[in-house]
């Protein structure tokens, strides 16, 4: 069977290695590879994070409809887990949303709040019985990977129940038969993990944007589908679970159900990095009351979701779900459905380099001191020892550097510069001196400017270009027309130049590079006198040669008439002279 791709992946054309990804990943699950980021299976939690960020859209979420429709196709009964956060998220009524469903294949819709009705009042029960000790929900699946990867001590303190999407996928087969298929649908990456790992409860998992993409694939008008009777939640609508996508929301919910005892503390995290902060420096084994977190990975909840796939206020959406949301006076005591999960701990192993290792990829970036260190987090990590360990683990590359990368360009820049046999100068819009290399200097410095300028901490830099150069007026007009310009052989002062001026930032930044070509063009007229000298001679020795030869001709003529006559027998008998 090959393996299913992991939720988040990278499409590496389009990854322009600007590191945002890393900058914005909580647990660093980003591997730089020539230039383009990758996902760390191992280390990702899923939270979709890189995805909301990525400036190019390179982090992309798989995309699992084709699963789904393959299902349909084969005659499966596909059932709809839908999350609550739909409310918020689409402005049309439930039975048009059940219709356009239906419309896609599936045999019918249930809210994802049902199986949250029933993680509360478990979790309402589990608090009741216990004497004290910290709590952690378990309806997120972002929030339950991390703390088994990353916070493995707090792993034991997770409610061992499954997530509302999971524990809704059991209710539903309880009610309508172990054969059906269910899939989730809301704004959660990470729940595509659960499905990978659950797939006897949890089919597969849409997100909103692979919802609104089949829609449209479709040609399905949400606003004008027709509806009927059919068209309801079945095995029926939910009720308080349905503001559980809202930060505090099941905190709200459980106490609905009723805490025998007075003595629990709720609380609500939302973000990973805030959770991070709030189990900073807890043990929790000297816990002595009970606290429970309600924690969830979006800052905000579930309609901060990566894939949400909405521009509606957040705001509205919180009014719309709590508008749409039902109570119950009573609550019952016992969940009709409990799915146990035990939250196995599976820490992420931190290797420790010796002080060699570091030092010497320090070395590699040009980190040869503490002051070299700059912490600058342009690589994408919080501080240079943070980037050289995933350096050595071979997950960044030097060239995320951006100070010795800089280091580097300069370098070569002044290497260039400097062993250029032509005058090289960068002028500004202002018409002074940037960058010159030695050349330069040479060649139009006298020897009283040249120690005045040496003497100077930035050398030429910022000097008049029409003090130094005796033709200003070709940089000026590369300045105001933005045109480069090339002269060959261009005369002043008894000097004669190749001249080639060139825009590296249109109307602010020229450059130019300059060859005195004045001794080779006298080198060269010398050589071509001398040519015309012995042309000339070549052309008198001929003339003389042809004269000689002209002569000879005329007498040679002469002679061999005289003697063609003797031989002519019709003059025999006369006297031949």
């Amino acid at each position: 069977m090959k393996k299913q791709q992991y939720p988040v992946y990278t499409l590496k054309n389009e990854c322009n290695d600007c590191y945002k990804c890393i900058r914005g990943c909580h647990v660093k699950a980003i591997r730089i590879q020539q230039g383009s980021a990758s996902v760390i299976n191992e280390k990702c939690v899923a939270c979709g994070h890189c995805v909301q960020i990525c400036p190019a859209g390179a982090k992309r979420v798989r995309n699992d409809i084709d699963i789904v429709k393959t299902l349909i196709l084969v005659g499966k009964d596909v059932y709809v887990s839908l999350a609550p956060s739909w409310a918020g998220v689409y402005d049309i009524p439930k039975e048009k949303m059940i219709a356009t469903l239906k419309k896609l294949g599936f045999k019918g819709v249930s809210e994802t709040a049902l199986g949250a009705q029933e993680v509360s009042i478990q979790s309402a029960k589990i608090l009741n019985n216990a004497d004290k000790g910290l709590f952690i929900s378990s309806a997120c699946p972002v929030i339950d990977d991390y703390v088994r990867l990353y916070k493995s001590d707090f792993a034991k303190c997770i409610t061992p129940i499954a997530s509302p999407a999971l524990t809704h996928c059991g209710l539903l087969k309880d009610k309508l038969g172990e054969d059906i298929k269910v899939v989730f649908i809301g704004p959660c990456v990470a729940k595509k993990n659960e499905a990978d790992k659950h797939p006897d409860l949890m089919a597969a998992a849409l997100t909103f944007d692979e919802l609104n993409y089949w829609i449209k694939e479709e040609f399905i008008d949400t606003e004008t589908i027709p509806t009927d009777e059919d068209c309801r939640f079945v095995p029926e609508c939910s009720y308080e679970g349905a503001i559980y996508p809202l930060e505090g929301g099941m905190n709200d919910t459980i106490k609905r159900v009723g805490i025998d005892k007075d003595d629990v503390t709720f609380i609500t995290v939302s973000s990973l990095d805030d959770f991070d902060k709030a189990l900073q420096n807890i043990n929790p084994d000297n816990v002595e009351n009970k606290i429970f977190v309600e924690a969830l990975g979006c800052s905000g909840g579930c309609i901060n979701g990566p894939c949400i796939s909405s521009d509606k206020s957040r705001i509205l959406i919180t009014s719309d779900i709590y508008a749409n949301t039902r109570y119950r006076d009573n609550v019952p005591k016992e969940p009709r459905k409990v799915v146990p999960i035990e939250y196995t701990p599976e820490p992420v192993q931190k290797v420790e380099y010796t002080i060699d290792q570091i030092t010497k990829a320090l070395r590699k970036i040009s980190k040869h001191s503490e002051e070299d260190e700059l912490n600058c987090s342009g690589c994408g990590y919080a501080s240079c020892r943070a980037f050289v360990n995933a350096l050595i683990a071979g997950d960044a590359e030097p060239s995320q550097c951006v100070s010795y990368m800089r280091k580097i360009a300069v370098r070569k820049a002044a290497a260039m510069l400097r062993c250029m046999p032509s005058a090289v100068v960068i002028v500004d819009s202002n018409m002074e001196i940037v960058e010159v290399n030695d050349s330069f200097e040479h060649m139009f410095l006298s020897e009283d400017m040249y120690e005045i300028f040496s003497s100077r901490a930035n050398g030429l830099s910022g000097a008049a270009i029409d003090r130094i150069v005796p033709f200003p007026e070709l940089f000026k007009s590369a300045l105001d027309t933005g045109k480069d310009i090339h002269q060959e052989h261009y005369v002043v002062d008894n000097k004669v130049y190749d001249i080639s001026i060139f825009t590296i930032e249109d109307n602010e930044l020229i450059g130019a590079v300059i060859s005195d070509v004045t001794k080779s063009e006298l080198d060269r007229s010398k050589i071509a006198q001398k040519a015309r000298e012995v042309i000339t001679k070549n052309i008198a020795t001929v003339q003389e040669i042809a004269s000689l030869l002209g002569e000879h001709m005329v007498e040679t003529e002469l002679l061999l008439s005289s003697i063609a006559e003797g031989f002519d027998p019709s003059n025999e008998g006369k006297d031949v002279h």
